[in-house]
């Protein structure tokens, strides 16, 4: 499995801290450093049946730079704000886990992070 991490982000130690536990094989990616594409994303997005605006975490700074609060949240601006998130990748929720069978969960709960688990 993969889990897209930021290693300040106290969900994403938790998270790894639980894989660990369980004895889980997983490869980390410091997204910040090795930013997903706007088409990585858009796989990650289908396999968590979500949107882009719905992983964006607002609270940023880059947020209210790009003003992303205020963004049309339709089909139409799906691909700007693919690119954003690809541009400003401090800007996605963490942290992102995807297993083995593509199971992918955004890993915020233990309960989350336990259901990519084999």
């Amino acid at each position: 499995m993969e889990i897209w991490i930021n290693p300040a982000c106290s969900k994403c130690r938790s998270a790894l801290s639980l894989l660990d536990a369980e004895g889980a094989d997983y490869t980390v990616r410091y997204y910040l450093e090795e930013p997903p594409t706007a088409d990585e994303l858009d796989a990650v997005l289908k396999r968590l049946g979500l949107e882009p605006w719905d992983i964006a975490r607002l609270g940023e700074a880059a947020a209210g730079e790009l003003g992303l609060a205020s963004w049309a949240r339709d089909a139409a601006h799906r691909a700007q704000w693919l690119e954003a998130l690809a541009a400003h990748p401090a800007l996605i929720q963490r942290p992102i886990i995807t297993a083995d069978d593509g199971t992918t969960v955004v890993g915020r709960s233990e309960e989350a992070v336990r259901s990519v688990l084999p």
